[in-house]
C-alpha cells in the first residue's frame, strides 16, 4: 500500500519547531520548498542557536550558525525565522520551553505544526537529547496554545489569543511509522539539498560528513518508494481535530 499525500491544499501556515540550526535541512526542508512554492506560509522556530555544535568559541559559533540558518531559509522561501537562546546541548523539557513554543504558536497561528520526534531509539541510533526535549515540548505546547488558562499571561498581557492547531506532523524515515508523504521530486529536492549546503562552515567542522547531494536524494528516494513517486519526504501526521479512532464507525464494526 502506498502512503497518501498530506492534504497540502488545506494548509495555510506551517510552523516548524526544531532544536538547532540545520535540523530542518536533513531532508525536511525539501517539503518546505514545495509548500512555499504553493503559497503556504512557513515559519521556523529554533530553540537554540547551536552554539555547542562546533569547536569555535560558543558566541562565535552561535553567530555563524544563525547566519547560515538565515541563508538556508532563504533558499526554501522561509521568511519568518525566530531563534531562541535556550542552551544548546542541555535543552531541558519543562514549562519554560513549553511556554516559549506556545507563545510562537499563538503569534504565528499555524494550522500545521511540524515538530521533532521524542523517541530515545531511532532507525539511525539513539536520538540526541535536545531533539527529544524539543519534540515532547512541542507536542505539549500545541495543546497548551489552545487553552486560554495555560500561560494566561500571554493572553492577558501580550494580547495573544489562544490558537488551536489542526495538524501535528513529525518527519519519519521509510518503514518507521510514517502515515503520509510530500512529493519533492525535482525543484523542491534541489532546493532542499541547497539549504543544507548553506550550512557550509558547520558541515566543514564535522569529520567525514557526506556531501548533502550524495545522501539526501537517497533518503528521499526511499520515501518516494513508499509514496509511489521518485522522491518524497515522509511524516507521521496527526489530525488533532478528528474524532478519536475508537469513536469512529470503522472502529465499531
Amino acid at each position: 500500500m502506498t502512503l497518501p499525500a498530506l492534504p497540502e491544499k488545506s494548509f495555510q501556515r506551517v510552523l516548524c519547531v526544531v532544536a538547532h540550526p540545520d535540523d530542518m535541512e536533513y531532508g525536511t526542508s525539501a517539503a518546505v520548498a514545495r509548500w512555499t512554492a504553493l503559497g503556504i506560509e512557513v515559519g521556523y522556530l529554533l530553540l537554540t542557536r547551536g552554539e555547542a555544535g562546533m569547536p569555535n568559541p560558543p558566541e562565535e559559533t552561535a553567530r555563524l550558525r544563525v547566519a547560515e540558518q538565515q541563508a538556508a531559509c532563504a533558499v526554501v522561501g522561509v521568511e519568518h525565522l525566530t531563534v531562541l537562546e535556550h542552551p544548546d546541548g542541555v535543552l531541558v523539557y519543562g514549562l519554560d520551553l513549553r511556554r516559549n513554543i506556545c507563545r510562537e504558536i499563538r503569534r504565528f497561528k499555524p494550522d500545521v505544526v511540524l515538530g521533532g520526534g521524542y523517541d530515545i531509539e531511532t532507525p539511525y541510533g539513539f536520538d540526541q537529547a535536545d531533539h527529544r526535549a524539543a519534540g515532547l515540548a512541542t507536542l505539549d505546547a500545541v495543546r497548551d496554545a489552545g487553552n486560554r488558562w495555560v500561560f494566561p499571561e500571554q493572553v492577558d498581557d501580550e494580547n495573544l489569543e489562544p490558537h488551536s492547531v489542526r495538524w501535528l506532523i513529525v518527519p519519519r524515515l521509510a518503514g518507521s511509522g510514517a502515515t503520509h508523504g510530500v512529493e519533492v521530486t525535482g525543484e523542491p529536492l534541489r532546493r532542499g539539498v541547497a539549504s543544507l549546503e548553506a550550512h557550509a562552515a558547520y558541515l566543514a567542522a564535522l569529520p567525514d560528513h557526506p556531501a548533502p547531494a550524495d545522501f539526501i536524494p537517497q533518503f528521499t528516494a526511499m520515501g518516494g518508494k513508499a509514496m509511489g513517486v521518485e522522491h518524497a519526504v515522509l511524516f507521521r501526521a496527526h489530525d488533532l481535530q478528528a474524532p478519536p479512532e475508537l469513536l469512529t464507525d470503522d472502529a465499531q464494526e
